[in-house]
């Protein structure tokens, strides 16, 4: 076993004791962030960044941006690993052009997210806010919801969690419909249509998102999009802010054009420019919301943080990490 020398630090909370003790028994020495009160690693700016990371050869990261300009100043660190599946905050051509290895947290997160988009579902169809609102002013009348069984649901992306949403709706027989530009969806099995975007958004009850954010997915949701759903229709989206145009999204359901949307990301995330938008969204009845914590269950946060120390031992005992992990490897591209 190697001694304790490799030096992996840590900028998320909720970091289990169970996976220090993993990195521990395999040589690193484990440093967690004392991050500020209220902020996570992707509110650190390139200076704090380094000044943490000095010395590190591993970084299990969060939401942070792993720039060219921080990895050109990291010249040991040689993995980064994301406690989590989406990686457009990584310069993956920085990465491979450095010589380093970049990893998500793979199959860690599937359930846990699958499971809080059903409940979103639930929450909003059954009107639950709504309801424990009306009963906190002392008006206790019974509001009409609706049910999730047998309704049509329409997935956008079908990647690992929106295959766990498909299977949990198995169990309430809803229709699925499924848009997806992944080429390997022919092997879920029966039960599902595969239709275009404008199919799916017109004839589904619930709208649930589960595709990357990229420049041909942002704000694929916008206001001719929301048009075209039905008013008595839920919008979910607990995968990328960005994914869904905000604004347009406020002006549908300040309107009526739309029943309700749960909201577990937004773009303000990463565009401050979006906050009031995000705070009046916020304040409607019919908007349920989380702070980006669809994957943050006990049990799914320890599965990821697992996972991606795995990565980080894997790097750096100079194996290859599952594949379903890697998102850029550049140790061969720089040893060639």
């Amino acid at each position: 076993m190697p001694s304790s020398t490799r030096r992996v630090v840590v900028t998320q909370r909720f970091f289990d004791a169970a996976t220090v003790s993993y990195l521990e028994q395999n040589g690193c020495q484990v440093v967690i962030a004392d991050l500020p009160p209220g902020k996570g690693d992707g509110d650190l700016s390139q200076a704090e960044l380094e000044a943490l990371l000095d010395g590190a050869v591993g970084w299990i990261v969060g939401h942070a941006r792993v720039t060219r300009a921080l990895l050109t100043a990291l010249p040991g660190l040689r993995v980064i690993s994301r406690r989590g599946v989406g990686y457009e905050r990584i310069d993956t051509d920085a990465v491979r052009d450095l010589g380093r290895v970049a990893c998500i947290a793979a199959g860690g997160n599937d359930a846990s997210v699958a499971d809080h988009v059903i409940g979103m579902m639930l929450a909003l169809g059954r009107r639950f806010r709504e309801s424990q609102d009306r009963m906190l002013s002392g008006d206790w009348s019974i509001l009409m919801g609706s049910d999730l069984y047998r309704k049509t649901v329409g997935i956008v992306g079908m990647g690992r969690i929106g295959r766990s949403v498909a299977q949990r709706l198995r169990g309430f027989e809803a229709e699925l419909l499924v848009h997806s530009p992944r080429s390997d969806v022919e092997d879920l099995g029966d039960g599902m249509t595969f239709v275009s975007l404008d199919e799916l958004l017109t004839r589904s009850d619930y709208v649930t998102l589960h595709a990357p954010l990229t420049p041909q997915t942002r704000f694929m949701i916008d206001g001719p999009a929301l048009a075209r759903m039905k008013p008595t229709a839920f919008l979910i989206n607990a995968a990328r802010g960005g994914l869904v145009d905000d604004e347009a999204l406020l002006h549908a359901l300040q309107a009526g054009r739309l029943a309700g949307a749960g909201l577990d990301t937004f773009v303000s995330e990463s565009d401050p420019a979006y906050r009031s938008i995000s705070d009046a969204l916020l304040a409607l009845p019919n908007v349920g919301a989380t702070p980006h914590a669809a994957a943050s269950s006990r049990e799914g946060l320890d599965r990821t943080n697992r996972v991606a120390a795995q990565c980080v031992v894997d790097v750096l005992d100079d194996r290859t990490p599952p594949l379903a992990c890697v998102v850029a490897d550049g140790r061969a591209f720089v040893s060639a």
